[in-house]
């Protein structure tokens, strides 16, 4: 019988953090004497339409596949937003692959052009497991210079959780270096034979106790946009917007733009750092 971990310790995770109140299975002051803060077993089967002894194998793995309904009902019932519904859809039909590595990944030269030629705005472009791919000089003067880094160690996830200067670089670091494990998290969920994520997921939980901590928390984050408060040392206080896209022809290659706000002190630090960036440019292989 095959077993999926990865899925029961998803529903127990979501069940633990859904209230009676979130489900409206009943008032506070009804809920006040319960030893457990979320759902019981019975709660989430009666509210999914399923059983409880269907349930319970699903959060013992001994129930792999559920089906399509299945999965909507249990979305509705914890309340997930569209990246964890898509995670959960993932884990419940996990593609298998056969064991061994996809091929290292390239960007297009045309690409490496395009923002080697942003010249204002920090650009850089993510692959799977957020390996490094290509950056342009000024995201390597912004965030650090991936061509200075061993081929292997271009990891974007590695260098928020293992790299000091990543830590004094944002403002708001817990926020976002748990979006990143979130973001690695929801990799995983479609991806549940790739062997270097498993060897980076080792490595970052034996390394670093704050990743530990988000990735078992099982949350998942999808990237879109956003904005990022930096402090950089040679030029201050820098707050950006960012946008993810994901590139025409490779869904695994995913390009981060980054922007100041027009007339913003942001801007004038931005283009600080350009100057200051000018006489030593890098981009990433």
């Amino acid at each position: 019988m095959v077993v999926n971990l990865e899925l029961a310790e998803f529903l127990r995770t979501c069940r633990a953090s859904t209230t009676p109140e979130m489900a409206g299975v009943a008032p506070p002051d009804v809920t006040a004497g319960r030893r457990v803060r979320g759902l019981r077993r019975e709660e989430v089967a009666q509210l999914a339409g399923v059983s409880v002894d269907y349930y319970t194998r699903l959060e013992q793995g001994r129930h792999s596949t559920p089906s399509d309904a299945v999965v909507d009902a249990l979305a509705r019932v914890f309340q997930l937003e569209p990246a964890a519904r898509a995670h959960l859809a993932d884990l419940a039909r996990p593609t298998r692959r056969r064991a061994g590595q996809k091929p290292p990944q390239r960007v297009r030269p045309a690409m490496q052009q395009m923002i080697a030629s942003m010249t204002e705005h920090p650009a850089l472009i993510l692959g799977r497991r957020t390996d490094v791919l290509a950056a342009n000089p000024l995201a390597c003067a912004l965030l650090t210079d991936w061509t200075r880094l061993p081929a292997r160690e271009r990891n974007y996830t590695r260098w928020i959780f293992l790299d000091p200067d990543a830590r004094a670089a944002f403002l708001d670091w817990p926020s976002v270096a748990a979006d990143v494990a979130g973001t690695l998290r929801l990799y995983a969920g479609r991806n549940p034979d790739d062997i270097r994520l498993s060897e980076l997921v080792g490595e970052l939980t034996i390394k670093s106790p704050d990743f530990r901590t988000w990735w078992n928390s099982h949350k998942v984050h999808e990237r879109t946009h956003g904005t990022k408060r930096m402090a950089h040392p040679a030029v201050g206080l820098i707050t950006l917007r960012y946008e993810a896209l994901t590139l025409p022809g490779d869904e695994d290659q995913t390009l981060f733009l980054y922007t100041a706000d027009p007339g913003s002190p942001s801007q004038d630090n931005l283009r600080l750092l350009t100057l200051w960036t000018s006489g030593d440019r890098h981009s990433a292989p």
